[in-house]
């Protein structure tokens, strides 16, 4: 789990003592599905961590045993068996869980970019008809796993859309967007959906969306500041587009149109920001564009396991 959080055992247990646990994770080409089981113990994403994380995802998981506590400013979740949980893993939060086992979905932020980034949602739960839809959903996703195609996996991941907005929908205060407009929230997700729809534009820059969220720029730096700042946001969004037109098969731009269209200069220095923020380069993603079938779903080369990994997994899931 460290690419998501930090972990720790109860005080009350001994370091030395057994740890065993279980995660699964399916890749579903654009949502994982993680099916977990853990003993005791206390989790933290902190802000430290979110600084150099790209990972912005939205966690929606419900509990077949045990309970778990999860504190956001101040706010505690608390959850059990028969209730959704949803949580943005974009900010910081700490908390702690019993023995319990649970199944996960996460999904890209982009998804939801056109509900106001759905962050009124962030650390709640639920336990209405729409949320008890989800969970029996899941359950019958979790079934079939190993029967599902890879052309099932787009209308799968649009029908958990749109039942997970419609499980929080009486949360983003619909016709409140005025107002939004002037908090922290409503800012960011006003920022993400600027610049990804500006991603190609060279004159894409912190002014261009200081003028577009019309606030000061030292407002927009602290609006950014988990990000590492404006520019190493918009060079990571552009960096996660070009791993995109890598990675479509149907894509047969040359890697240097694909750097000038991220708006780089140079392949050569496309080719180095592109090998320090995924480990691989650009030209191991082509040459293994063409993924193998197992059970139907598309699964990595064995040999690359860089990209096999649940980090990178995490990594590439806003790709799709």
């Amino acid at each position: 789990m460290a690419p998501l959080m930090d972990v720790q055992l109860p005080d009350a247990v001994s370091p030395e003592a057994p740890f065993v646990a279980d995660h699964i994770v399916w890749n579903l080409g654009g949502m994982l599905l993680v099916q977990q089981s853990t003993p005791a113990l206390s989790y933290e994403r902190s802000a430290s961590k979110l600084r150099f994380s790209p990972i912005d995802h939205w966690q929606v998981s419900f509990l077949r045993s045990g309970k778990t506590w999860t504190g956001v400013d101040g706010r505690v979740a608390e959850n059990e068996p028969g209730k959704l949980e949803i949580r943005w893993l974009g900010y910081p939060f700490r908390g702690r869980t019993l023995e319990a086992s649970s199944v996960s979905l996460i999904l890209p932020s982009d998804l939801f970019i056109d509900h106001g980034g759905m962050l009124r949602a962030n650390n709640t739960v639920l336990d209405g008809s729409l949320s008890k839809l989800l969970i029996d959903y899941t359950n019958s996703l979790e079934a079939n796993l190993d029967r599902l195609t890879a052309e099932d996996l787009p209308k799968i991941i649009g029908h958990v859309r749109e039942m997970i907005i419609d499980s929080v929908s009486p949360l983003l205060g619909r016709g409140e967007d005025v107002n939004d407009q002037t908090t922290q929230i409503g800012l960011m997700a006003r920022a993400r959906r600027f610049v990804q729809n500006n991603l190609a534009s060279p004159d894409l820059t912190a002014d261009a969306l200081s003028r577009e969220l019309a606030i000061s720029r030292t407002k927009l730096y602290e609006l950014f500041e988990t990000y590492g700042g404006v520019l190493n946001y918009i060079r990571s969004r552009r960096l996660l587009a070009a791993h995109a037109a890598l990675s479509d098969p149907n894509n047969s731009n040359r890697i240097l149109d694909i750097a000038n269209a991220a708006c780089f200069d140079s392949a050569a220095n496309f080719s180095r920001a592109f090998s320090q923020k995924f480990g691989y380069s650009p030209s191991m993603v082509r040459r293994h564009t063409g993924s193998v079938e197992v059970h139907g779903l598309a699964h990595q080369p064995p040999n690359e396991q860089e990209q096999a990994s649940f980090e990178s997994w995490l990594r590439t899931l806003c790709f799709h």
